[in-house]
């Protein structure tokens, strides 16, 4: 059971929720408590639980400590109009090594996905993110992992695996059931020119920080993943200072916060990670109030999703059909319950890939289209399936 390897919330977090209205978030969540004991995980929908693991960190050390003041932080917001149970399950301390914190973690994981659970990790390094990847190997299917980072995290794949190099085991390690990769908010005075044509070879999405505070340009990046993993670091350092990392460029609280619900928003995504916190470095705990904050909106967009994927009932949905003078035509759907687009990818009924026989797009890659202008979406999803 995985209530061995998570530690109970510190009863601080407890005696500060005490003082708080009843009506805040804190008193709707089940926790994992010393006098309560573990919550019971029937019937749940989000489960947060800290990773108190610094060991793979690159130049952070101290991360995931203190992820009480996190939780204060969240415990007194209000929650929306709400019906998902939530529950929190503690903390993962340090094993004696750091592999062995990496088996808690993957187990935690791989449990919630049984029980159709989306845990929310908050804490440690950004290389829990290749933790939280290996956790999908038991379902068996192809998985498209979106990261909001300034770096790409490559490294090679002979280092050791660490914050800054977990990209790289993603990719090259076996058994590699990675279909897409999309990082969001990449600077590239931070990433080679080696590394960004990489990521262009392999067809992955990268989106430079001045494209991707266009919102809209990267909505289809959130519903087109099952991992979502948040590095502190591609947040500005006036506004997450809790980050050894951090750079006076990045996004926003508000951006930061708008991509969070993208991610609860999106239908396919079933994990949600925020890394790279050092509570030594938060300036009246500011960056956990905006963690706070950002966790707020991913359940908020979880609680408002309306599952409007296509094929779920042609009531829901348009088609259109973009005709082109050299090759067979491109087919569209836009939902009618959200206005979003999807791309169809033509691929045989037993191809692995089928899951992703829908990319999400942009009304603009529909006029790009009609414009006889293939979309780079449509391009690299049908180069990785070849």
């Amino acid at each position: 059971m995985i209530k061995e390897f998570l530690a109970p919330v510190k009863d601080i977090v407890i005696a500060h929720l005490a003082l708080q209205s009843s009506l805040c978030i804190g008193n709707k969540i089940n926790i994992h408590t010393n006098s309560e004991g573990f919550p019971d995980l029937e019937g749940a929908k989000l489960a947060i639980f800290g990773v108190q693991e610094d060991r793979n960190s690159e130049n952070n050390f101290g991360c995931g400590e203190d992820l009480h003041l996190v939780r204060k932080k969240i415990h007194e917001l209000y929650p929306g109009d709400w019906s998902a149970k939530i529950v929190d399950l503690g903390n993962v301390k340090k094993g004696a090594k750091v592999s062995d914190t990496y088996f808690a973690v993957s187990e935690i994981i791989t449990l919630l996905l049984k029980k159709n659970i989306i845990p929310i990790i908050i804490g440690g390094g950004q290389d829990i993110t290749y933790v939280n990847y290996r956790a999908y190997d038991t379902l068996e299917q192809s998985v498209n992992i979106t990261t909001v980072d300034s770096r790409f995290d490559l490294g090679t794949l002979e280092d050791e695996l660490t914050s800054q190099s977990y990209l790289s085991k993603i990719i090259m390690q076996e058994p590699n059931n990675l279909f897409n990769y999309s990082n969001v908010g990449y600077q590239t005075y931070f990433n080679s020119q080696e590394s960004i044509q990489l990521l262009d070879t392999l067809f992955f999405d990268a989106y430079r920080l001045g494209n991707a505070k266009e919102l809209e340009n990267i909505e289809p990046a959130f519903r087109n993943a099952d991992i979502v993993s948040i590095d502190l670091g591609a947040i500005r350092q006036s506004e997450a200072p809790a980050n050894n990392n951090a750079s006076p460029n990045g996004f926003n609280g508000e951006e930061i916060c708008a991509i969070s619900r993208y991610a609860g928003l999106s239908d396919k995504v079933t994990s949600f990670g925020i890394y790279e916190y050092n509570s030594k470095l938060d300036v009246n705990a500011q960056t956990a109030n905006l963690m706070a904050q950002m966790i707020w909106y991913f359940i908020e967009g979880v609680n408002t999703r309306v599952k409007d994927y296509p094929f779920s009932g042609k009531e829901n949905y348009q088609k259109f059909t973009v005709l082109l003078e050299d090759d067979d035509p491109l087919i569209f759907y836009k939902s009618h319950k959200t206005g979003r687009w999807w791309i169809e990818i033509d691929i045989l009924s037993d191809n692995k890939y089928k899951r992703h026989a829908l990319i999400p797009c942009t009304y603009k890659d529909y006029t790009e289209a009609t414009r006889q202008k293939i979309p780079d979406r449509w391009y690299k999803a049908m180069q990785k399936m070849m």
